[in-house]
């Protein structure tokens, strides 16, 4: 009802709204931010955290050496990889859901992430050998490859499997997904059966999620690609608000369908494949941030998708908040603490919106 609201609503009425809303959302993010680099076992108050930032930035001496490894090695790339990963996996969701047509599509549910996931399984396991021999960066190098190759893979095929006559179907969609995600979890199982136990610790990452192995390397290899696709994303959005109104009509509005299509796969692909290469399986982000933002904001994607990757990095960053203090010293994996949020939400949308899945 939201949504046919905002539809309705004259034009001035919802721009102002979506830009008070986008407003909010980066006030929120900073606040959001601000509270992670404060908050850990390791509690620092928000002034002293300035001081530290301030006098890291200016190339002053540290007072406290302590504080300022906390705070610059470990808490800001940590911060930093969270809010790029929580932003693409938001816009993933956004993009998916404009390509189908239908807000349950989502990287996680449809398979996307655990082809991603497999990619960068195989990698850990049969290219230990080989990766060791060669140098660190190379090494960071080839789990985002990898994982790109593999999410991308997944959504090509789940595209060709749930569209047929230019149109798509969605109960075909969600259930090629779940195949497809099956499938993947089938392999990886297979891989960690025969995974050794220091492959095993570190396959554990994959399964649930964490953002607790972030550094600055793993953060400048991540940036560049997701930069990217957040840079591309406002150039493809009129063609999203066209792709919503069917192919044939986009098509008649000038709209080069296909390499529209394939535009969004390829971003996709790279946003899913670098985070779940660096964070692992993170699931459900994808379809509460732009449902969400569609009920609060309208469908109109020239601000749904910015909109989506500030709420994302900032759903991200407070998960990851959740996380470090629930259970401190140790942490919780993120991918329990977002499914949490995520599937009470996404039984909700089923149980609105039941005629869109009826087979």
């Amino acid at each position: 009802m939201t949504v046919l609201a905002s539809a309705a609503a004259p034009d001035g009425d919802r721009r102002g709204r979506a830009q008070l809303a986008l407003i909010l959302l980066a006030v929120l993010l900073v606040v959001v931010m601000a509270a992670a680099l404060a908050t850990g076992p390791y509690g620092l108050p928000v002034g002293r955290v300035l001081q530290i930032m301030a006098d890291w930035i200016a190339g002053r001496p540290a007072a406290d050496t302590t504080e300022r490894i906390v705070l610059i090695d470990i808490r800001l790339p940590r911060l930093l990889l969270g809010a790029l990963v929580g932003a693409a996996l938001a816009i993933a969701g956004a993009m998916l859901q404009g390509l189908f047509r239908n807000p349950l599509a989502d990287p996680g549910l449809v398979g996307v992430s655990s082809g991603a996931g497999l990619g960068a399984v195989l990698v850990i396991v049969t290219g230990g050998a080989m990766l060791a021999s060669l140098p660190a960066i190379a090494t960071i190098g080839a789990l985002p490859i990898a994982a790109f190759l593999g999410g991308f893979a997944t959504t090509i095929i789940l595209y060709a499997i749930a569209t047929r006559r230019g149109r798509t179907s969605v109960a075909t969609m969600l259930l090629a997904g779940i195949a497809l995600g099956a499938f993947a979890g089938a392999i990886t199982s297979f891989l960690v059966y025969r995974a050794t136990d220091a492959q095993l610790r570190e396959l554990t990452f994959w399964t649930m999620g964490s953002l607790a192995g972030a550094t600055w390397l793993k953060l400048a290899i991540a940036a560049p690609p997701i930069l990217a696709v957040l840079a591309l994303s406002p150039l493809i959005a009129r063609g999203l608000d066209a792709l919503v109104l069917g192919e044939a009509e986009a098509r008649h509005l000038g709209i080069d369908v296909e390499k529209l299509k394939s535009l969004i796969v390829f971003a996709v692909a790279v946003v899913v494949g670098v985070s779940v290469a660096f964070t692992g399986v993170i699931g459900f982000v994808g379809i509460v941030v732009p449902h969400l933002l569609r009920l609060a904001i309208g469908p109109e994607h020239r601000t749904l998708l910015p909109a989506s990757a500030l709420l994302g990095a900032g759903l991200l960053i407070g998960a990851d908040i959740i996380c470090r203090m629930v259970v401190a010293p140790a942490e919780l994996p993120i991918g329990i603490v977002t499914a949490i949020i995520g599937a009470p939400f996404f039984v909700s949308i089923l149980l609105r919106r039941r005629g869109i899945v009826d087979l």
